[in-house]
């Protein structure tokens, strides 16, 4: 009551010392962009600098509740199967404790996916303790992507064949659809009015031949309405790389961006040392990039981790440069979008992602190998900075927190 009385003196004019305190207690605090970087094995998320020197300001423990987590999941035989096969396949024997992350809309919490634990939490930056936890079907959660307001998170759940849509506030689920088999990346599109899905197939076998190709499942876009959660189209890349001559590249699409008006997508597939340009209008592909390789790197399709030989894409605000992760080859590059041409290789160990920094300036590349995140600027292609963050860095994310928070304080 003393909050409507306050806004009700305010509103006359009469600025009352008490009620004014009153009316602004609960007022949002002021936020600060910084950057979350996932480190996957780690079990946690350094909080860094947008932009500029990319410096350190805090650190999140994401897995606060590890010892009643295991507990559960040692008391779960199938679950403990799930456990340990994630650990041993796509962890390469580590545990996945970190897989995405972003804020929610008002800075005070951090909502990551937990592979290992088949989950989505929200962390409270305050206090480090979990706020609410949502388990995914099938036991595995992935990537995730918010929508443009902030307000809804989605997240793959890699062996039930389906993305879930929560509330990121309260991880309230708002509904779900089906995709292939493995969904992996998520992007919200048009406003937050679809959703696109990437669905990779099976990526933990050795069955990787391009003669045993099927073997890998189903892989196709799934694009689904964003309000009523209805899917409603799918495009299996097969055919269209068929078309352009490609047989031999898989149509399992790992990361991608759109450029700026959403008119052109780019992707890259499994086992590939390059990325895919697809046209949304003419449902074409419009262009192939080959990459070079790294000489020091096998051609040995079962070497590289989860299939992807390259993962991690980015694009610059003005869309005229791409940025390239160049995982197994052990570089990234930022390559000319009119002509493809790519800069200089920038060595880099086991890059696993690549995103945007806060002022659009320069690319950002987790260095999974070398627990570092890394500055590349878009206009000349060259390293800018390296800083060290826990292990194995992989998702790295625009997020936002409260103005001179620097770790949680209880």
């Amino acid at each position: 009551m003393r909050t409507i009385a306050a806004a009700a003196v305010l509103a006359a004019g009469a600025v009352a010392p008490a009620l004014a305190t009153a009316g602004t207690a609960h007022a949002a605090p002021a936020l600060r962009e910084v950057m979350f970087v996932g480190n996957n094995w780690d079990g946690t998320a350094d909080v860094i600098e947008s932009s500029g020197a990319f410096a350190k300001i805090g650190r999140i423990n994401v897995v606060p509740d590890k010892t009643q987590r295991l507990a559960a999941i040692y008391l779960n035989p199938v679950n403990l199967a799930v456990y340990l096969a994630v650990q041993q396949g796509p962890g390469e024997g580590h545990d996945q404790l970190v897989d995405d992350l972003y804020s929610t809309p008002d800075g005070t919490a951090l909502v990551a996916s937990r592979p290992s634990f088949g989950d989505v939490v929200s962390i409270d930056l305050a206090t480090d303790k979990v706020k609410w936890r949502f388990a995914v079907p099938g036991y595995r959660s992935d990537h995730m992507a918010v929508s443009p307001d902030g307000t809804k998170v989605a997240v793959s759940s890699s062996l039930s064949g389906t993305v879930s849509v929560l509330d990121i506030t309260t991880g309230k689920q708002l509904g779900s659809f089906a995709t292939g088999d493995t969904p992996h990346e998520n992007i919200w599109t048009n406003g937050g009015k679809y959703i696109w899905n990437m669905s990779i197939g099976n990526v933990s076998t050795n069955l990787d031949d391009p003669s045993l190709d099927w073997t890998k499942g189903d892989r196709h876009i799934t694009i689904a309405d964003a309000s009523t959660y209805k899917v409603v189209k799918t495009i299996d890349m097969r055919s269209r790389l068929d078309a352009f001559g490609r047989k031999d590249l898989s149509n399992a699409v790992r990361p991608a961006v759109f450029s700026p008006d959403f008119s052109k997508l780019y992707f890259q597939v499994s086992f590939f040392n390059g990325f895919i340009e697809y046209d949304v209008a003419t449902d074409k592909i419009t262009r192939i990039k080959t990459l070079p390789k790294n000489p020091a790197t096998s051609d040995d399709r079962t070497t590289f981790v989860n299939d992807s030989r390259h993962h991690g894409l980015s694009v610059n605000p003005a869309g005229t440069k791409l940025c390239v992760a160049g995982t197994m080859d052990d570089y990234a590059t930022v390559v000319d979008r009119a002509t493809l041409q790519e800069g200089p290789l920038v060595t880099a160990s086991k890059p696993y992602w690549a995103t945007v920094s806060g002022d659009g300036r320069d690319c950002v590349i987790s260095e999974s190998g070398a627990d570092r995140v890394t500055a590349i600027d878009f206009g000349t292609g060259q390293k800018v900075v390296s800083v060290p963050v826990g292990d194995h860095p992989q998702r790295v994310r625009i997020a936002h927190v409260p103005v001179g928070w620097t770790g949680p304080t209880s």
